[in-house]
C-alpha cells in the first residue's frame, strides 16, 4: 500500500497536515489535519508499508496495546481507501 502521487505531508506550526497537489488538488481541494500518530502512520503508508510493518512499527515507537494498536491501524487504513489516499 503506498499514498498516492499528488498528497503531500506537511508540518505547519506544530500540526500535521496533509494538502493535494497539481493534478490531484482538481480532485481533492480539502485538507486533512493528522495528529502525531497518524503523520507517523503515513510517512510510514508514502514508503509502501503494509499493515503488519505499520502495527509492528506503532508498536515500536509507542506505548501501546496490541489489540488497541490493531484497531487504530485498521481504522487509519479503512480512512485512507475511503478517501482514495492510497494504492494497493
Amino acid at each position: 500500500m503506498k499514498i498516492k502521487e499528488g498528497f503531500m505531508l506537511r508540518e505547519v506550526a506544530g500540526s500535521y497536515v496533509v494538502v493535494a497537489v497539481g493534478k490531484r488538488s482538481e480532485q481533492f481541494n480539502g485538507m486533512v489535519n493528522l495528529n502525531e500518530t497518524g503523520a507517523f502512520l503515513w510517512k510510514l503508508v508514502e514508503q509502501g508499508a503494509s499493515r503488519d510493518e505499520l502495527l509492528n512499527s506503532l508498536l515500536e515507537a509507542y506505548e501501546v496495546e496490541r489489540e488497541k494498536a490493531e484497531q487504530d491501524v485498521d481504522k487509519f487504513i479503512s480512512i485512507l481507501q475511503q478517501n482514495d489516499f492510497v494504492e494497493e
